[in-house]
């Protein structure tokens, strides 16, 4: 498979089917983070699971593709090439409908203070005052579009277009867990303490990686979020009762 040509089908040659690695398969439906490119990506891997395809081990999404991984002894990449290719046909993944069980989560975040010391500067890059920046930050509702670089944690989006700015040209050389940072109409929630090129512009007690907890990943791709603002002094009680890692969350399931 790895020597046969990509299988191009719809339109601006979006889907694509490709072999990943020795044992992998990846179907790629944009070359950029979009929404309908994530929509697809995500209702593609809910069929796959759903399909059960003789010896797939697990399956995944990246921002725009769907990638599953096989057991060599009980498929092809051929087989299951072909396969994929009959789902892609099936039906227009960039209108379906998200899967089913999403859950929309309001997450209780600190924006600015020294906890989140890059705000003012993201809102003069976005064209705005702090307060109209944490106003339309902690009003949007992004979705999960796919858990990356560290367990469990999630990179949110779209936001609107004033979000649009570069990450940094330098690193921040750490935040800490439940920092949430910006860039590129993006929203990242970290999961553990890293540096990043990112703008941290909101803090939370949010816990993403729960390795002890039944779900150990609390966020899934295709959930929604609000990280809905609320005072240093509110953040300061949440966590002083965070034994289990929610940060005062509160969690709905979405309806449709």
């Amino acid at each position: 498979m790895g020597s046969e040509p990509e299988k191009r089908m719809v339109g601006d040659g979006f889907p694509v089917i490709r072999s990943a690695g020795l044992d992998g398969m990846l179907v790629t439906f944009g070359d950029r983070v979009s929404e309908p490119a994530n929509r697809a990506a995500i209702a593609f891997r809910d069929q796959i699971q759903a399909e059960a395809i003789a010896g797939v081990i697990e399956t995944s999404t990246s921002l725009a593709s769907a990638y599953l991984r096989f057991d060599l002894s009980q498929n092809t990449h051929e087989a299951i090439a072909a396969r994929l290719q009959e789902i892609v046909a099936a039906r227009d993944w960039f209108g379906v409908p998200l899967p089913e069980g999403r859950r929309l989560w309001r997450i209780p975040t600190v924006y600015g203070t020294e906890l989140a010391p890059q705000l003012a500067e993201t809102a003069e890059l976005a064209g705005l005052d702090e307060a109209e920046a944490v106003r339309r930050l902690s009003t949007a509702r992004v979705r999960v579009l796919t858990i990356g670089f560290a367990p469990g944690q999630p990179y949110l989006g779209p936001l609107e277009e004033a979000f649009d700015i570069p990450r940094q040209q330098g690193l921040t050389p750490t935040v800490p867990p439940g920092a949430l940072v910006l860039a590129i109409s993006q929203f990242v929630l970290f999961s553990n303490t890293a540096p990043t090129g990112w703008r941290h512009v909101g803090q939370t007690a949010f816990r993403c990686f729960r390795p002890d907890a039944t779900e150990k990943f609390a966020l899934n791709p295709g959930d929604e979020v609000i990280f809905e603002s609320v005072t240093r002094a509110d953040y300061d009680r949440v966590l002083g009762r965070n034994a289990d890692g929610n940060g005062g969350a509160e969690v709905e399931e979405i309806s449709a």
